[in-house]
């Protein structure tokens, strides 16, 4: 995308937040409407749902004064007010509360609601990965406080990504190779790949963002002692020994650690978390282990979100958005060549 092409659209996504009350401590634009995906031009990319994210401080306040400025964004539920909105939005599915196919300035959307403390939470111990997963790839930052906090879970975030994505990986890779690994995390054991989302979406979102990825993890990678790294020939090598694996192992996300621990170790034997990932920093399998427990996270929590998403969002905009949705992956599908076209 041009500089020119890039002002006009940060201009159009600050013209979009101003509808909506401004107590972000975070707000991004992600997804196909913001970065360029592989398959897309410039002119589906402006028809394309832009997809937001606002972390605030205070949910309650938040939904309140939206409810006043914006009351047709919600569906049915705003009849509870805004005190239930937030129990919905932080008791249920991965803490978010989104509204969604709203009409904001010619352009249609989608946002996603998260409490700060939820968010940095998210960051830190990957509880959910929904919002995580979202900041592991390239989003457009529109709103960032001051908070050395969430600065810090956002960077922590970043790591985690980089020493998961080092434990699956063989011990030479390339630059491209950790990307879609990376890129893949939030998708893994996520059943709307399944059904509803372009198999394609990976490879898609890293064929064309490749720079973009660069700049969010070069330095991460860089001062990683774990990895060698020759950003000129865009090669890595990491250390699979057992002793660099548990060094990896220890450094994962809390939650991650717990999924580990509840894979390998038999119930009843109630076993240090430590003395098991140093069993499993020892196997041949430990990547396969590190993927089943990501999976795990990310398959509960995009189960439970999209059931919720079913009364955030009402009935119809749930047919529209999910039509919308099989559709892309028709196109998806239909873009694979087939073996005679391989031959």
């Amino acid at each position: 995308m041009s500089l020119p092409a890039l002002q006009n659209t940060g201009v159009l996504y600050r013209r979009i937040l101003s509808h909506f009350p401004q107590d972000f401590s975070l707000a991004f634009a992600y997804g196909s409407g913001v970065f360029k995906q592989h398959g897309t031009t410039q002119g589906q990319m402006g028809k394309n749902m832009v997809d937001f994210v606002f972390a605030v401080d205070d949910p309650v306040t938040w939904h309140t004064m939206n409810l006043l400025q914006n009351r047709k964004h919600y569906s049915i539920l705003k009849l509870l007010g805004p005190r239930k909105i937030s129990s919905i939005q932080n008791d249920h599915g991965a803490r978010v509360y989104y509204n969604t196919l709203v009409p904001v300035d010619g352009r249609v959307i989608k946002y996603g609601v998260i409490s700060t403390e939820a968010l940095v939470d998210d960051l830190m111990h990957w509880e959910t990965l929904y919002i995580a997963g979202r900041l592991h790839k390239p989003v457009k930052m529109l709103v960032q406080n001051e908070s050395g906090k969430l600065r810090a879970a956002l960077m922590g975030n970043l790591k985690s990504a980089v020493i998961a994505s080092f434990l699956m990986l063989p011990e030479s890779f390339t630059e491209e190779d950790l990307f879609l690994q990376i890129a893949g995390l939030s998708y893994a054991g996520d059943f709307r790949m399944v059904i509803g989302e372009d198999k394609s979406k990976v490879s898609n979102i890293v064929k064309d963002n490749i720079q973009h990825l660069r700049i969010l993890y070069s330095n991460i990678l860089q001062d990683c002692s774990q990895v060698v790294y020759k950003p000129q020939q865009g090669k890595l090598e990491v250390d699979k020994s057992p002793e660099g694996q548990f060094v990896q192992l220890m450094a994962l996300p809390r939650t991650l650690q717990q999924r580990i621990t509840r894979l390998v170790d038999p119930p009843g034997k109630n076993r240090d978390v430590e003395e098991i990932l140093l069993q499993v920093a020892q196997d041949p399998d430990c990547g396969a282990v590190v993927q089943q427990g990501i999976s795990s996270i990310v398959k509960s929590s995009s189960v439970t979100q999209s059931i919720k998403g079913i009364a955030t969002a009402g009935l119809w905009k749930t047919v529209s958005y999910s039509s919308k949705k099989l559709i892309k992956m028709w196109r998806g599908w239909r873009r694979k060549p087939s073996v005679s076209q391989l031959s």
